[in-house]
C-alpha cells in the first residue's frame, strides 16, 4: 500500500466517523496499536490490516441511527463497497477486508479467523482496556444518556445486569471492562492488556468507594439533622 493508496481509504473513514467515543482518534489508536501486534506476527498482509483497522468502524453511523443494526456487518459490507471501487483492489482482498470488520464486534458470535481478522480484534479491544476503556465508556454513556450509577432499593450501587438498553458505568464495567482481558488472541494484545488492567481495577473500586462512602456519611447525617 502506497501513501495515495493510504490517503484515500483515510479520507474515506473521515467521510464516515461522527461518533465521538469512536471517532478519527479511536481508528488511529486501534492503526497503531495492530501495527503493534502485527510487529509479533508472522506472514500480516499489511494490505489487508491497514484497510481494515481504517475502515473497521464506519457503520457506527447506521448503528446510531437504527440500533438493530449491527456495525460490525454493516462496516464490512461497506468497507467492500468502497475498496472495490478502488483502483487495484480485487473483490477477494476486498473480502478479506470485509471478513475482519464483520468479526471485531466484542459481542457477536462471529470471531475471528485470519491473522488480520484477529489482529483487527485485539487491537480495538485494547481500546475497552485501562485508561482509555473507562475514558471512553464515559463519553459514550454520555452521549446515550446513560446514569454513573443506579442504587437499589437498599440504597446500594448496582453492578449487574449490564447490556441493557440502559445500564449504568459500574453495570458496564462488569459486563464489558473486566471481561475483556481474557478475549484477545495474541500474545502481544495480552501482555499490553494486562499492564492496563490494574488502572481500571483501581478507579473501579475508588469510584465505588467514593460513592458508597458519599451516601453513607450524607444519608446519616440528613437523617440526623431531620429526626
Amino acid at each position: 500500500m502506497d501513501k495515495t493508496e493510504y490517503r484515500a481509504i483515510e479520507a474515506h473513514m473521515h467521510e464516515c466517523m461522527r461518533d465521538a467515543a469512536h471517532d478519527k482518534h479511536h481508528i488511529y489508536r486501534v492503526l497503531y496499536a495492530a501495527l503493534d501486534i502485527a510487529s509479533h506476527e508472522k506472514d500480516v498482509d499489511y494490505d489487508i490490516l491497514i484497510a481494515a483497522c481504517l475502515l473497521h468502524d464506519i457503520g457506527r453511523d447506521r448503528q446510531f441511527a437504527d440500533h438493530s443494526l449491527c456495525h460490525a456487518h454493516m462496516g464490512g459490507e461497506m468497507a467492500y463497497e468502497f475498496l472495490t471501487a478502488q483502483r487495484g483492489w480485487e473483490a477477494e482482498k476486498a473480502a478479506h477486508v470485509q471478513g475482519c470488520i464483520a468479526a471485531h464486534r466484542f459481542r457477536r458470535g462471529n470471531p475471528p479467523q485470519s491473522t488480520e481478522a484477529k489482529i483487527l480484534f485485539d487491537a480495538d479491544k485494547l481500546e475497552a482496556a485501562g485508561a482509555i476503556g473507562l475514558a471512553r465508556t464515559f463519553i459514550h454513556s454520555g452521549q446515550v444518556g446513560e446514569p454513573l450509577y443506579i442504587l437499589d432499593e437498599s440504597g446500594h450501587i448496582i453492578t449487574e445486569g449490564g447490556g441493557a438498553e440502559v445500564s449504568s458505568f459500574f453495570q458496564e464495567y462488569n459486563y464489558k471492562l473486566k471481561n475483556v482481558y481474557d478475549k484477545f488472541h495474541t500474545s502481544r494484545a495480552k501482555a499490553i492488556a494486562k499492564q492496563r488492567q490494574w488502572t481500571t481495577i483501581d478507579f473501579y473500586n475508588g469510584l465505588h468507594e467514593e460513592i458508597t462512602g458519599t451516601y453513607q456519611n450524607g444519608t446519616a447525617k440528613l437523617n440526623k439533622i431531620l429526626s
